[in-house]
């Protein structure tokens, strides 16, 4: 049910406080802060910025010779190899390719709820993003386990690596150790296969560009974090969605496909994965602010906040922390807003996770009785003010002789 005060949101992030009233404001630190959408897209599409945040700085520190993963690159060279890459994610070869294969997928997740009577939907739904990447990035010849393994690399809550104190030489320990794990038992079978036999997936891409084996692993956790961790997490969060709001819940069972997709447009609109993306200016830029342009000098640390720019109601228009799907989004910025990003760094999985999520949904609730018997509790990633949802419980009525198997969380 919706809120008294208008707010759908489910996902309650710390300090988002009351709406920024200057869509373009430097705060103490320096960081230029931008909540408007049109100020927030001319960011995101400027070629007078490159990525920040996302531990690029880290990764600024390998050697000249080594590539970086494409999140990290930015210029013509990232251009290019987003355009060699887009066949992958076509709406036509995700149609063709992938819907079989998620709904495959999506039933044997859920025959999992239906012979336990209950289960944990991040896992199913976890179980569901790795299966679709995995396929699509080519990762499909590795030993058994590939969930723990990536859960371990992708904890829920992250310590930081140093070497000056113990906590930090821990996950420094941890981190280096999580990705050989992934790399002996996943990405070398990988590369191994798909040099004896080229296949049409990303892998084999990379391979024919003359990558090498450490570049490759890099590559495959920049995708396996974006199409795996995030799709987890909105599947989760539609789910919210649907089974504590009835009248939204019978729209999309009764809805044929563009209309549910409308739908989940509207919820990742409202609670984006991601609502911290960071850029740094390399020279000055003007952006549309309250009282006229602002200009951002060269250098600048720029923080896009995406759940302020897709509630902005100048572009999305009234009512903006409600679901209303079908609501008209401003300058051809579309359903969800910049909930997938924008300009050269756009999502280009967007439209397999919006699929993939309602493949999985529209199976989920078809199950007779099926019903939410636990709400999640919600933790953060400050650094890219990401939520992450565990404990949702999905169960199906009990028959007599079906004995109730306890989900954990």
């Amino acid at each position: 049910m919706s809120r008294d005060d208008g707010d759908d949101r489910k996902v309650e992030r710390p300090g988002a406080g009351p709406r920024r009233t200057c869509p373009v404001q430097r705060a103490d630190d320096g960081t230029w802060q931008v909540s408007g959408l049109a100020a927030a897209r001319a960011v995101l599409r400027s070629e007078a910025t490159v990525q920040a945040g996302l531990g690029v700085e880290t990764v600024e520190k390998l050697p000249a010779r080594v590539r970086r993963p494409v999140l990290y690159r930015d210029g013509p060279e990232h251009r290019e190899d987003r355009r060699q890459t887009a066949r992958f994610f076509t709406p036509r070869r995700v149609d063709e390719r992938y819907r079989g294969l998620m709904a495959e997928v999506a039933d044997k997740q859920l025959a999992k709820l239906r012979a336990a009577g209950e289960a944990q939907l991040s896992e199913l739904s976890f179980g569901m993003a790795i299966e679709v990447a995995s396929a699509i990035i080519g990762l499909t010849s590795g030993r058994p386990g590939i969930r723990e393994r990536l859960e371990r690399f992708f904890p829920e809550k992250y310590g930081r690596p140093g070497l000056t104190s113990l906590h930090g030489l821990y996950w420094t320990v941890r981190q280096n150790v999580n990705w050989l794990r992934v790399y002996l038992a996943d990405v070398r079978p990988a590369i191994r296969d798909h040099r004896r036999e080229p296949r049409d997936d990303l892998i084999s891409h990379l391979l024919d560009d003359g990558c090498s084996a450490a570049e490759i692993l890099g590559e495959c956790l920049t995708f396996a974090a974006a199409g795996m961790v995030t799709t987890r997490e909105f599947i989760c969060v539609a789910a919210w969605h649907l089974f504590t709001d009835d009248a939204l819940m019978a729209r999309y069972r009764e809805a044929d496909e563009p209309e549910r997709l409308a739908v989940l447009h509207e919820i990742v609109r409202l609670e984006p994965v991601v609502s911290r993306l960071r850029r740094r200016t390399t020279a000055a830029i003007e952006l549309p602010g309250a009282g006229g342009p602002v200009t951002v000098p060269a250098g600048a640390l720029v923080e896009v906040l995406v759940d302020a720019a897709n509630t902005d109601p100048a572009a999305v228009g009234a009512e903006p922390l409600a679901v209303r799907p079908g609501r008209p989004v401003g300058d051809g910025t579309g359903a969800a807003a910049l909930a997938f990003g924008d300009g050269p760094h756009k999502c280009p999985g967007s439209g397999v996770a919006i699929l993939e999520t309602d493949v999985f949904l529209t199976r989920l609730l078809a199950m007779e009785g099926v019903r939410m018997a636990r709400a999640p509790r919600v933790t953060f990633n400050n650094d890219i003010g990401g939520y992450e949802i565990r404990g949702l419980v999905v169960a199906l009525p009990r028959s007599e002789d079906q004995p109730l198997t306890r989900s954990g969380g």
